[in-house]
């Protein structure tokens, strides 16, 4: 029989984004499978259902029909408890599960028997590049940030040569250099502000400066070594941080707009604005926090709204930011999700190999236990 594959709703407080698209509906049955997809799946990202029909995918009145049979559940976030208790043991769940954070999700899933893997946990190996969800969704995250920026300040964004005098460059500085990060200086860069940015890794300076931005950080011996095989920042030390944050707080006063990006994965969200860097900048000012599903990099930042400060600086805390361009996110999510769906099926059939290095470092559950170790510790 073809593998049936299921995707439902997202029903995440503001989860706009859905897993699969029409496109990626007709991909999936030329693998040989059958697309089940629930009513109302795509309406956030302005898919009607007859698209999906028109792909080939069955449209499901509800969770339950959805899931009927379901050998594969696509999701974006991780499934409810009601999604995991219609599922079937040996069933496979692929979705972003923030398995550091989700813990009951994870325990449901392997109580449930269900194989789980984390799209957050592909390797970033050069052949699993077309699977990496976290890039995918930063890069439209960092497009964004700096359009919310644009739109929370009260200027424009490039300088401005008029009859009636001119109008100065926005400075924007940008607080980690990885994919969003760099998205939003190039995205910053377009829109014709003066940008710098920062980040501990040493091949980040290179990628700033290739983009026509500044880059700025204490660069010592420990800056030198803070970068992990897997191309993420190590927590650097107490001494470095005190460091850059001195050379941080002589920045950004002078600043208009700043973005911060910074991630660990497995730890909160490092803090790299303070009360004080805040409390120092104009009236007028934007910060927007890319970290703030994660904490926040920002003291001061609230999830889900933007917060203004006694001196007049917005800080901006929209959580999910690449769910507020859905469309495209829900386009290069799904992409990825079935170059990894590519790995479990062989000739049609449903084939987990754990053998696989993909599979084995994004499997999160399997066979009725917690499989990866990070989580399970």
């Amino acid at each position: 029989m073809a593998v049936a594959i299921a995707v439902t709703r997202e029903r995440r407080d503001g989860e706009t984004r859905c897993a699969l698209t029409p496109e990626t509906v007709k991909k999936l049955t030329a693998l040989g499978a059958t697309v089940t997809v629930e009513a109302g799946t795509g309406l956030g990202s302005s898919i009607p259902d007859a698209d999906y029909a028109a792909a080939g995918a069955t449209v499901a009145p509800d969770t339950k029909a959805a899931l009927a049979g379901a050998d594969v559940l696509l999701k974006v976030r991780g499934p409810t408890a009601q999604e995991t208790s219609a599922l079937r043991p040996g069933a496979v769940v692929v979705a972003l599960l923030d398995a550091y954070r989700e813990k009951e999700t994870v325990a449901a899933l392997a109580g449930a028997g269900v194989t789980a893997f984390a799209m957050e946990f592909v390797p970033r190996i050069t052949r699993a590049q077309v699977m990496d969800a976290l890039s995918s969704q930063a890069n439209l995250a960092g497009y964004r940030a700096v359009i919310e920026a644009a739109y929370a300040y009260g200027k424009g964004f490039p300088m401005m040569m008029t009859a009636a005098g001119t109008v100065a460059a926005a400075k924007v500085f940008v607080m980690g250099a990885g994919v969003a990060g760099l998205q939003a200086v190039a995205t910053a860069r377009r829109l014709g502000a003066v940008v710098t940015a920062t980040d501990v890794r040493p091949a980040s300076k290179e990628q700033v400066e290739s983009l026509g931005a500044k880059f700025v950080a204490v660069e010592d011996e420990e800056f030198r070594a803070a970068e992990t095989a897997g191309g993420y920042a190590k927590p650097m030390s107490p001494e470095y941080q005190a460091k850059q944050a001195e050379l941080t707080a002589s920045h950004i006063v002078k600043q208009d707009v700043v973005v911060t990006t910074a991630l660990i994965p497995g730890r909160p969200a490092p803090r790299l604005v303070t009360a004080a860097h805040v409390a120092s900048m104009k009236p007028g000012s934007v910060i927007v926090d890319l970290a703030i599903d994660n904490g926040g990099n920002v003291e001061g930042a609230k999830a889900g709204e933007v917060a203004t400060t006694p001196n007049g600086v917005k800080i901006v805390g929209w959580t999910n930011m690449a769910g507020r361009i859905a469309a495209d996110a829900s386009a290069l999510y799904a992409r990825n999700l079935v170059a990894f769906t590519g790995l479990l099926v062989k000739d049609g059939a449903l084939a987990v190999d754990l053998e696989d290095d993909i599979l084995r470092a994004a499997a999160v559950t399997h066979g009725g236990a917690v499989v990866h170790e990070g989580v399970r510790g």
